[in-house]
């Protein structure tokens, strides 16, 4: 997962440089005269390895438009929480700042995403990041049957 700015950067470099280095090894694989399934086999992880980084640079840029997965039972909360801090535009050390806590602290919490976090904890960094969570409760129809 992305994080911030630099590795944002760092990573849409590393596509741009990945499609050329896919390009130049598909024009060396036709020189020998590889056959196509051959030539797609080599250059499978190749692909698969740029699609993946493709893929993390999409969800940096839709977390920066403030587009956020759903969550289910709380599951997703720590991903959730560095999402809304990447949408809010703020560092690791300016919510750090705002937490009243080292730097350090949140580059490891975000490291783990935040496993084990409490829920009073969770709620300081909502509070810290200036945004509201709601939730819902669904219980299946078939659970009420009985009650009343």
């Amino acid at each position: 997962m992305i994080r911030n700015e630099s590795e944002y950067r760092e990573a849409v470099e590393r596509l741009t440089a990945e499609k050329q280095r896919i390009a130049a090894q598909k024009a060396e694989l036709e020189k020998t005269g590889l056959a196509p399934d051959e030539a797609k086999r080599v250059l499978d992880p190749m692909r698969s390895f740029h699609l993946q980084l493709q893929e993390e640079v999409e969800s940096y840029e839709r977390l920066k438009r403030g587009e956020f997965a759903e969550i289910r039972n709380l599951r997703g909360v720590g991903h959730l929480l560095i999402a809304l801090r990447i949408a809010r535009g703020l560092s690791q050390r300016q919510l750090a700042e705002r937490l009243g806590v080292h730097e350090s602290q949140i580059s490891r919490d975000e490291r783990n995403e935040y496993h084990g976090i409490t829920l009073d904890r969770a709620a300081r960094v909502l509070d810290a990041l200036g945004v509201e969570l709601r939730s819902t409760v669904q219980v299946p129809a078939e659970d009420l049957a009985g009650v009343g």
